[in-house]
């Protein structure tokens, strides 16, 4: 099996600090219950602030004014604009789904439904003992380009992504891998998916479809620095991206046969960090995250403005880089490991916000799901003598400086910042003071946000602070996409066949119960790599203007385009 994620699956990778307010249609949740070791509480008085699974401002359709513009930042404008891409980061799905097809919406807690612009009709079956699922497509459904939207998207869907064919390079092969067969029905407006055995996660596939037109891998490859409208079809479609510029707009759609869209123009800009907020505050941009102290206090006292906050899911998390020569010892990243307070960093991170929390424990549930439970806790826990102990006996022996050496190499080690604002600044200063106890000297090296996409692909770093964010509540489904040894959202190069076949066991069990508990067990197996180590989630936190309809914090929740806008 082939897995080559950065995706849009389990997780699209962006970069660590997110602070640039990214989308208006985020993902799906596992449920409102929460098992969470985090909280807001009130930065003056400490009591408890309510954090919701999604604040949006949900408001009906016909209560959005027709009219209007919403301006956004963006961290970057990718290169990679194909969102079935393994190189494709959550920024490339922000823009993708403003003017492609979104069969599935959930709401804030990541309930599951079908979007009626599209569907009419999903049906769940065991036959024979495979799970078979029927999609039944709308009469109207056509792409911007006049092809009839019919079981074939279906098809094309399912052959870009189940890894067969080396000349695409899919996001993740999860779930699709087990598909037998994609079939026309009683109609063309009807496909029919038959599955290998039962497959309980069949509501992560297929949300966003692709054209017919990209089962040509000439197509399929075509999207570096270009966008292909005429292959989308929705409620928007795009006025035009500028590359160079960083810029991405759409306008209405025309084509389109569903409610028209509220908003004349949608429009996101890349900037850095430390501009957005500047940006909002001269209302250059109608949103901007406060999810650090800084840019909560920025806002403090502004007029016309209200603060969202919800459940994220998105784990900000330090990557070792295995192929680093340096780090290619697993007992040297352990040691490494070892020697981070999570703790200190995690209040480092939140001082200043009415938020706080115990650092995450998963990279497959979040700690706002009822399944969740800390895997991280029980592989490793902060303690500095140890951590020299294990350096010591990996043969890294400290200098007259502090520093450890081998074979006449010192243990200097790169960490990459992309976008550095003071608080990134400020946490990166932390660790750095953290490495240097346990006689590891590191290079904090600062990058603008627009080379995000690119360290990471490159593997341009030794240590790479960076975030994944779920797309759907189905984290379990895609446990090969985070720790498979063949998968590119596996940024830490590290995992074996061993790990592979447990994975594969894993993903045979039937039921979803089955399934997570299993996810539990082996989770600590693999972060036993020191690969990834998971260092703070906390919840989406913005400032916006007021009378925006159905844009803030959505938790996991998927909006109709449509309904984004300015309330009447």
């Amino acid at each position: 099996m082939k897995v080559r994620p950065l995706p849009t699956k389990l997780a699209a990778i962006l970069a660590a600090s997110a602070l640039v307010f990214t989308g208006c249609a985020s993902n799906n949740s596992g449920s409102s219950e929460s098992n969470s070791s985090s909280k807001a509480s009130n930065s003056s008085d400490n009591q408890a602030i309510e954090v919701k699974a999604a604040d949006y401002n949900e408001t009906p359709y016909d209560q959005v004014k027709d009219g209007g513009e919403l301006v956004t930042p963006i961290a970057e404008i990718s290169s990679q604009q194909n969102r079935n891409h393994a190189d494709a980061p959550l920024y490339t799905l922000n823009l993708w789904r403003w003017y492609n097809p979104q069969f599935v919406l959930f709401d804030g807690e990541g309930n599951y439904s079908i979007n009626d612009d599209y569907l009419t009709d999903v049906k769940e079956e065991i036959k024979d003992g495979n799970t078979v699922v029927t999609f039944t497509i709308r009469d109207e459904a056509k792409y911007n380009d006049g092809t009839d939207m019919d079981w074939k998207t279906f098809h094309a869907t399912w052959k870009i992504n189940n890894g067969e064919s080396d000349e695409f390079k899919p996001n993740s092969t999860d779930g699709y891998d087990r598909i037998t067969s994609v079939e026309q029905g009683e109609t063309p407006k009807q496909a029919v998916i038959t599955f290998r055995g039962t497959y309980p996660w069949w509501q992560s596939l297929f949300n966003e479809p692709a054209h017919p037109a990209l089962e040509d891998p000439a197509n399929y490859n075509d999207y570096v620095n270009k966008v292909h409208p005429e292959w989308g079809a929705g409620p928007y479609t795009v006025d035009y991206v500028d590359f160079n510029k960083g810029e991405a707009v759409f306008k209405r759609n025309d084509n389109w046969w569903g409610d028209k869209g509220k908003l004349d123009r949608r429009i996101f800009r890349q900037m850095e960090a430390d501009a957005s907020i500047n940006a909002f505050k001269n209302g250059e941009v109608d949103v901007t995250s406060v999810s650090a102290r800084d840019r909560w206090a920025a806002v403090e006292g502004m007029n016309g403005i209200e603060k969202k906050i919800g459940h994220k899911p998105k784990i900000s998390l330090l990557t070792l880089n295995a192929k680093s020569p340096q780090l290619s010892d697993v007992k040297v990243r352990e040691g490494i490991v070892t020697g981070i307070d999570r703790e200190t960093l995690s209040k480092i991170w939140f001082q200043g916000l009415p938020y706080q929390e115990t650092p995450p424990g998963s990279f497959i549930i979040h700690s706002f799901q009822p399944t969740y439970q800390d895997n991280f806790s029980k592989v490793v826990s902060y303690d500095p003598e140890k951590a020299n102990k294990i350096l010591d006996e990996a043969g890294w022996v400290k200098g007259s400086d502090g520093i450890r050496e081998k074979d006449g190499q010192k243990l200097s080690l790169r960490y990459v910042l992309t976008g550095a604002e003071e608080i990134t600044k400020n946490t990166a200063s932390a660790f750095q003071k953290m490495m240097k106890e346990i006689g590891v000297d590191i290079k904090i090296e600062e990058r603008p946000s627009s080379e995000f996409s690119n360290i990471y692909t490159a593997r341009d770093f030794d240590l790479f602070p960076m975030g994944f964010t779920s797309s759907d509540p189905f984290g379990v489904a895609f446990f090969d996409q985070t720790y498979g040894s063949d998968s590119d959202l596996n940024v830490s190069s590290t995992g074996d066949a061993a790990g592979d076949a447990k994975i594969k066991e894993l993903q045979d069990l039937p039921t979803r119960d089955e399934q997570t508990a299993r996810s539990n067990e082996i989770e600590p197996d693999f972060l036993k790599r020191f690969g990834i180590v998971p260092m703070y989630a906390g919840p989406d936190m913005f400032a916006q203007k007021e009378g925006l309809a159905n844009v803030g914090a959505y938790g996991f929740a998927i909006v109709k385009p449509q309904n984004i806008g300015w309330k009447k």
